[in-house]
């Protein structure tokens, strides 16, 4: 797949000014009982962890060295009781941590869920579906683990820090100071790797999208890569992609290497110099054997989580670097919302008009011009014409999946803007050229044209799609599962299926959008029967290629470059002998070749059509 092909993904700043930070941080305000028992956990593992080495220097220093084995005993249970205690706190942290983790996990996907359903059809047309994806499974997931795992180490380190700090204190505050002078340098380093490794996770991130989109486009468009022998093309193209996230977690890997090292080295050189002073200072009767072995244990717990710093940064970056994709979806506006005031009336049944409609979906790039036209209500009107034309672009207006950029589309003499988008969508019955299935049954899928239908009212709606013979001969009929997609099923069944779940909605407005141009003949008469049944009263446009499918149609219109080049019945049209009679001869002489002698088709095509036309 050309790079040309791919979305630009957004470019973030990789400037970090914590307010995503603040924004992941606020994903976990709903539960902050939760954090706040995790805090004091993880609080009291830390000063638990501090006393213990406080209390294991009195055990070498007041009972060992001493010889007071009372002081030996009690100071020893003492040290048993601490390890209890750090037990159940570690309990109740990681217990906390994980229901934590998982709410949030579980409300950040609900809310990316349900703001794409908000989302207008722009946003989808120009995201591809492996990104979307990438961002409401992979990316929620390192923004769960940075609320909780990160959270943790976070609240650990800086909770050892602060009781090593204090205890150090109370042991020698002349060294403590010594060893606080260190940390500035190790903050530095720290903050000059961050901004290195977070440039890098940010492109793995963006290629990772590229990555994921490129695996959903090769599965399921498997047919035609096997079909146009793409495989050693699409395997080269991939290899690239995955290249280039291999160096850019090569070089964070690298930085992250490099930062634990040059923590190491420096606070070796510390605790050298610490180890050193404070041995002079014991001969000198300045410490005890057991303060500095204590001392050197709480010099551990501060600089600990100064030298994990590598891993909690990368860690923390790739969360950052996703949460900014993430919030991205969530901050996608709607370009289609209901207008303040918006009503639902109750009904869209009513004269449909387009007055001056201009829309385009690139600017520069006009699909309709100046387009009028009014359809009667009740009336079926079908849309013909060359691909590109408009055909598709009316039917997605007249439905507000997209909205005119000038002029009004009027629904009963009221411009439809002044409607809620449920109040004209809820009401509309579609049935495309592609038609798509969910996972379950085929009971499950027409129930989804009215989720409070009985299995009665199913079967009737099967009955007048005429899907309910064929749904007789599955080895368990109505709860025959369809597969992903449908794919267990032939286009024709699904096609059946689609048209019954429309029946099933008994919707105002009805829409066919070349849903016959897959099937074959006796499956296409069944759906035309299906959709007779269904327009009878019902306003209904029909977009079709297979033009003997709309014979019957009210009114059909010839859409060329984004206006009408011809209007009228079909024997209206036939008469005129313009574009509509052309593509018809030519589609009837093709027919003809195929049952019979080409040679004589032509003569017969234009004999039917002229019988057609009288």
């Amino acid at each position: 797949m050309s790079d040309d092909l791919y979305l630009e993904e957004e470019e973030f700043s990789t400037k970090f000014d914590g307010k995503t930070l603040l924004r992941i941080m606020g994903l976990v305000k709903p539960y902050w009982r939760r954090v706040l028992g995790f805090v004091l956990c993880v609080a009291a593992v830390a000063a638990i962890g501090s006393t213990m080495t406080f209390v294991n220097k009195q055990i070498v220093d007041e009972g060992i060295l001493a010889g007071n084995r009372e002081a030996l005993v009690r100071l020893a249970l003492t040290y048993g009781g601490l390890n209890v205690l750090s037990a159940l706190s570690v309990f109740g942290f990681i217990i906390l941590t994980g229901i934590l983790g998982q709410r949030v996990q579980y409300d950040l996907r609900q809310k990316m869920f349900n703001h794409l359903q908000d989302l207008s059809f722009s946003y989808f047309d120009r995201t591809p579906v492996g990104w979307i994806m990438s961002r409401v499974t992979s990316d929620s997931d390192r923004i769960a683990d940075l609320v909780t795992w990160g959270m943790l180490d976070v609240a650990w380190g800086v909770m050892n820090i602060i009781t090593a700090v204090i205890f150090m204190l109370l042991i020698n505050w002349q060294l403590a100071l010594i060893v606080f002078a260190i940390i500035p340098v190790l903050v530095a380093v720290a903050i000059w790797f961050k901004q290195k490794i977070i440039v890098e996770y940010r492109t793995v991130r963006k290629i990772n999208s590229k990555i994921t989109g490129t695996y959903n486009e090769n599965i399921t468009g498997v047919r035609v890569v096997k079909a146009l022998r793409r495989e050693d093309r699409n395997l080269s193209e991939f290899s690239e992609l995955t290249g280039s996230m291999y160096q850019a977690a090569y070089r964070a890997a690298w930085y992250s290497a490099l930062f634990l090292p040059a923590v190491q080295i420096i606070s070796a050189l510390a605790l050298g110099s610490i180890v050193l002073y404070s041995g002079l200072n014991a001969q000198i009767g300045g410490m005890t054997i057991g303060g500095i072995q204590a001392f050197i244990a709480y010099i551990t717990f501060m600089l600990w989580p100064i030298q994990d710093l590598a891993h909690v940064y990368a860690a923390m970056q790739q969360a950052i670097a996703s949460a900014e994709r993430s919030f991205s979806l969530l901050d996608a506006v709607p370009e289609v919302t209901d207008r303040p005031g918006a009503v639902d009336p109750g009904t869209i049944q009513g004269d449909i008009e387009f007055e001056h409609v201009d829309f385009y979906y690139e600017a520069g790039k006009p699909v309709l011009t100046d387009f009028n036209l009014k359809v009667r209500r009740g009336e079926t009107i079908a849309l013909v014409g060359p691909t590109g034309g408009g055909k598709s672009t009316i039917v997605n207006l007249v439905c507000r999946f997209y909205e005119p950029k000038r002029g009004v589309i009027r629904i009963g003499g009221r411009d439809y803007t002044e409607l809620s988008l449920h109040a004209i969508q809820s009401r509309i019955g579609m049935v495309l050229q592609t038609p798509h299935l969910f996972s379950g049954t085929v009971r499950e899928n027409i129930r989804y044209g009215r989720l409070d239908a009985t299995d009665q009212e199913i079967e009737e709606a099967a009955k007048l799609a005429g899907a309910h013979e064929f749904i007789l001969t599955l080895e368990k009929g109505y709860d025959e599962e369809v597969g992903e997609g449908g794919n267990l099923l032939s286009v024709g069944q699904k096609q059946l299926i689609s048209l019954a779940r429309a029946v099933l909605a008994q919707p105002e407005l009805f829409i066919m959008d070349e849903a016959t141009s897959s099937v074959d003949t006796l499956t296409e008469a069944l759906i035309q029967q299906g959709m007779e049944r269904l327009m009878e009263g019902r306003t209904s446009f029909i977009i079709a290629h297979r033009l003997s499918t709309i014979r019957r149609a009210d009114r059909i219109l010839v859409i060329e470059n984004g206006g009408i080049s011809e209007m009228g019945t079909h024997a209206e049209l036939l008469r005129a002998q313009g574009h509509y009679y052309r593509l018809y001869t030519q589609q009837f002489r093709h027919e003809m070749e195929l049952r019979y002698d080409p040679f004589t088709a032509q003569a017969e095509a234009e004999a039917e059509v002229e019988g057609e036309a009288a």
